[in-house]
């Protein structure tokens, strides 16, 4: 049987079941009496076809979807657990979040990111990157003392990979040897960036470098001029990016005139 025939015959058990015609005329099907509504059927077909979906069984598709989630509605109302408070408690949440979505995506529809944001931004970020970047390995301990050890080991010949395998923190580039692959500058932190900037290709750090994460013993690999992705590679992560500053400096403005109080805070902001 066809889409179109299904369609038809649906809507003809809908009309003997249904007492008012003009009610029959907006159901796809009833369950038991009550009615599956085409504005959902509908709308749930316009949302798939809008993610790329194919029309082709798809009406079908959606009507028998909705006719079982009638049947489990309605058998979970007769056992009462639309009554449950966790059940109620997330329906109106969820109904929050709905509205706040639709609120969100009409921002960034009457707020878009244009093509000259987007181009600004990849000329920032190209600025960011330099014009040269480090390939490095290094071994994260927690104090001076080991980081110093460690140094001495490797002057006398130790295998910088192997004491990084067996000693470093780092659980990034630990199980790699210590090596850290291709970076800017910008992209560390500036004690490690600092000391990276100052070596010689195959030099190691006469002495320990402190950050936050610990002591490090950092061994220059090598260096070239910044290979820059092309905009073309990078243009949908930088217009997420300035998507998520938009939406960041409207809620923050919302924020700013909003009275907030949270009791047991001294911050009301």
């Amino acid at each position: 049987m066809k889409i179109n025939q299904i369609f038809l015959t649906l809507l003809a058990i809908s009309a003997l079941a249904l007492t008012s015609t003009a009610h029959a005329a907006e159901s796809a099907a009833t369950v038991n009496g009550k009615p599956i509504k085409q504005s959902w059927v509908d709308f749930i077909m316009k949302d798939a076809q809008a993610r790329g979906q194919k029309s082709e069984g798809l009406k079908n598709a959606v009507i028998n979807e909705l006719v079982g989630s009638e049947l489990a509605y309605q058998e979970a109302v007769k056992q009462g657990v639309d009554k449950n408070a966790d059940v109620a408690i997330a329906s109106e949440i969820g109904q929050r979040k709905l509205v706040v979505n639709a609120f969100l995506a009409d921002f960034m529809k009457k707020n878009p990111v244009t093509d000259a944001d987007t181009k600004a931004a990849y000329e920032e970020y190209k600025k960011e990157l330099g014009d040269k970047e480090y390939s490095a390995r290094h071994i994260l301990v927690k104090t001076e003392a080991e980081a110093k050890d460690i140094t001495a080991q490797i002057k006398k010949g130790g295998d910088f990979a192997k004491i990084a395998k067996e000693k470093s923190l780092d659980p990034g580039s630990k199980e790699k040897g210590g090596d850290l692959g291709w970076f800017s500058a910008a992209g560390m932190v500036k004690p490690f960036s600092d000391a990276v900037t100052s070596l010689k290709k195959g030099e190691l750090t006469e002495e320990p470098v402190q950050t936050q994460f610990g002591w490090h013993v950092i061994k220059l690999v090598d260096s070239r001029a910044t290979q820059v992705p092309s905009f073309d590679k990078v243009k949908s992560g930088l217009e997420r990016t300035l998507q998520q500053r938009k939406l960041e400096k409207m809620m923050l403005g919302l924020k700013e005139k909003a009275k907030i109080e949270v009791p047991g805070l001294t911050d009301k902001k």
